[in-house]
């Protein structure tokens, strides 16, 4: 198999088999040259397996002496519910940690953001990027876009800016007349690409989660669509469903 993804699969594997507690915490792993026969792959690709998940946080290296199983790293909850609406980019209820976000207005809109909003490619858009940040490491990063057609001239234009800043779709959106009444979230499993490892401070190759989101309007309209991206080792996506009395 390919050396770019090999190791991907052997630390998968070794995670899958700690997950099993097939080695107990505190427990000293065999040796890289082991895992490379049992795999199948050159010992060079065995480690580079290992040093993710030591990064990661499933083990760790004592000198002179091996590795080592580790107490798992906590992973930041993130819910995301209708009653938890705000949760997230444009609003600020994430429990403990910080959000970082730019917005530029009268960004053209690319052809895959063009359909998602019902507009024309190249229809004015401002586009905000956020960085959540928990214990000072980036767990997640989100670029969303709002058709300038709903919110020029408007005081809540800007996400992060005037009246508004920070409240998040829903409300903003409110306060000019324009009724959001649904919203759809579709998430995906993948794989970092550099662009987004850069961001999130972890790996070419890391899990990660994307989610589509687009906001809708009572009369049908999307007026606002995002794409989310949440590291998996540092994350997880927590989906609340409620039902009514």
């Amino acid at each position: 198999m390919p050396s770019d993804s090999a190791y991907l699969k052997v630390a998968d594997a070794l995670r899958a088999r700690i997950r099993a507690a097939e080695w107990p915490v505190g427990a000293r792993l065999p040796s890289r040259a082991r895992f490379a026969a049992e795999y199948a792959v050159g010992q060079s690709i065995a480690q580079r397996a290992m040093e993710l998940l030591i990064i990661e946080g499933w083990l760790e290296g004592r000198a002179g002496s091996g590795t080592y199983v580790r107490v798992p790293r906590q992973r930041v909850r993130i819910p995301r519910s209708r009653l938890r609406r705000l949760s997230g980019p444009g609003g600020r209820n994430n429990g403990s940690g910080t959000w970082e976000a730019h917005s530029r207005a009268r960004t053209p809109a690319p052809e895959h953001i063009a359909a998602r909003l019902a507009i024309g490619v190249g229809d004015p858009c401002v586009v905000t990027t956020y960085e959540f940040l928990s214990e000072g490491r980036p767990v997640e990063i989100c670029e969303s876009w709002e058709p300038m057609a709903v919110t020029d001239g408007t005081p809540v234009i800007l996400p992060e800016g005037g009246p508004l800043k920070g409240a998040g779709v829903v409300e903003r959106m409110r306060s000019i007349g324009v009724t959001v009444v649904s919203a759809t979230e579709i998430p995906r499993p993948g794989r970092a690409d550099q662009p987004q490892a850069n961001l999130l401070g972890i790996n070419v190759g890391d899990l990660i989660t994307e989610i589509e989101r687009t906001h809708y309007a009572a009369d049908g309209r999307p007026v606002e669509t995002a794409d989310i991206v949440v590291a998996d080792r540092r994350a997880e996506v927590a989906y609340e469903i409620t039902f009514g009395r």
